[in-house]
């Protein structure tokens, strides 16, 4: 079990993300300690940490917090909660695509700097 500054200094999340995470309903499954304290164990760990990956790959809050609705509906909602995922996985996978070229850019960028640097062309934009 850890506790919420634990998580914090773990995650790089502030306490006060945490809570509201929690209290929106977006992390489920936090438990309490006899004085009220929260207390995260290896699932609600899990659950954080694939928050943190929707979250981070541009999932907004409302959709995550569709998705765990959904989840606490239980297995009849599971067709649901597929398409939910495959819908931000295309989402993601298009953003990456772009990243890619993005950063074949630079790459291109820096092997005209290298010949520059070696006398080998002339300078380009």
């Amino acid at each position: 079990m850890s506790t919420i500054r634990e998580i914090s200094e773990e995650t790089g999340i502030s306490p006060y993300t945490l809570r509201y995470y929690e209290r929106e309903g977006i992390l489920p499954y936090v438990k309490r300690d006899s004085s009220g304290n929260r207390l995260y164990d290896e699932e609600s760990k899990e659950w954080l940490n694939f928050i943190l990956a929707l979250r981070t790959t541009g999932m907004p809050l409302s959709e995550i917090k569709h998705y765990v609705d959904l989840y606490q509906e239980g297995e009849s909602t599971l067709k649901l909660r597929r398409q939910l995922m495959l819908k931000h996985k295309a989402k993601v996978e298009k953003d990456l695509s772009e990243t890619i070229k993005h950063l074949e850019q630079i790459n291109y960028k820096l092997a005209l700097y290298d010949m520059q640097e070696k006398g080998l062309t002339n300078m380009l934009p």
